[in-house]
């Protein structure tokens, strides 16, 4: 054997002998950030996926939920940029950490925080109260045509998910109502359960138990296709036999709000492909599937490419929507 070939086979053995390059893992403990204070619906979605990593082992290391609500989620946002390549920070949020740049001057962009993941949509419904005497979206937005400005339609926060909506729904149908904002979807619901509005645009498990109650009914859904089957809810109905808004003439195929998962910019692929894959089996659990029902959410595991343009889509079409009402600082 010469003494090239000698030094190749010294080479591949010691190549052989090392160990494979480890892959990343955390080192301390995480902070999961959540973009709302305590009993929102990020909070709840953090503290649910915390539950998972911790009883089923998926991560070893301890985590502690730090809620940064001010600023409609922009304290967790600008935090984020703050601790730019830190991996041990875990961002919650929803479309808010993409959209708020767009009505606000904000200490961060978007590009400062990088998505690992969106795990749920939320779904958006329009709500009527149960003695109404509209029977579908259309006779709602005809009474708002023929009284320009005087229905009063209820909704949480101002220039946030609820009043796009209703904005969407002037711009594409010509209806024109008071929008009227609240502190959050349960102080919505009470106001339309009480008649002091004419409708709202609550999520499902924000107006459940007025619906159980009887006192509210939901007119249709913006989603391409009918919720879930349920048990029923009221009157022998269910999520599944509410129809979509589109099956009622109203043109909007879908407007739904992503659950998401941050991380800042800079932190290394690998530990993005560790929470992707952390997170990916948090959707595999029986717990997960518990939460998406109890809170009527549809579960929708979206990563890397796919999760992109479904964020490009999102905020290229809520941007237009900013910009004819006014709101956008471009």
């Amino acid at each position: 054997m010469t003494l090239r070939n000698i030094g190749t086979v010294a080479a591949l053995a010691l190549l052989t002998a090392l160990p494979a390059a480890a892959e990343w893992a955390p080192e301390r403990p995480l902070e999961f950030v959540v973009a709302s204070g305590a009993g929102g619906g990020t909070d709840n979605f953090a503290r649910t996926i915390q539950s998972i990593l911790t009883k089923d082992k998926i991560i070893d290391r301890p985590m502690v939920v730090l809620n940064k609500g001010g600023g409609s989620g922009a304290e967790a946002f600008l935090y984020a940029k703050q601790n730019a390549g830190d991996p041990h920070k875990v961002i919650f949020g929803t479309n808010n950490v993409y959209l708020l740049p767009h009505i606000a001057k904000l200490a961060y962009k978007a590009e400062d925080l990088q998505p690992v993941a969106a795990l749920a949509m939320d779904e958006f419904l329009i709500w009527v109260k149960a003695d109404a005497p509209y029977q579908t979206a259309g006779d709602l937005i005809e009474a708002a045509k023929a009284e320009p400005g005087k229905l009063p339609f209820g909704g949480s926060q101002s220039k946030d998910t609820d009043e796009t909506l209703v904005a969407l729904i002037e711009q594409t149908t010509g209806a024109d109502f008071k929008y009227v904002p609240f502190n959050g979807g349960g102080e919505v619901g009470v106001q339309l359960a009480g008649g002091h509005v004419v409708a709202n645009v609550n999520n499902p498990n924000e107006n459940l138990g007025q619906w159980q109650a009887g006192a509210v009914r939901p007119l249709c859904v913006f989603a391409p296709q009918r919720m879930a089957e349920s048990e029923p809810i009221h009157d022998g109905k269910g999520w599944h036999d509410i129809p979509t808004c589109k099956e009622q003439g109203l043109e909007i195929e879908s407007y739904q709000m992503p659950r998401t998962v941050w991380v800042p910019a800079g932190v290394p692929e690998e530990a993005v492909a560790f929470y992707r894959d952390a997170l990916k089996q948090v959707t595999d659990s029986q717990e997960w599937k518990d939460y998406l029902g109890k809170t009527s959410q549809t579960g929708a595991f979206l990563t890397g490419e796919e999760l992109q343009t479904f964020i490009a889509n999102s905020e290229a079409k809520t941007v237009e929507v900013f910009k004819a009402e006014g709101w956008s600082g471009e």
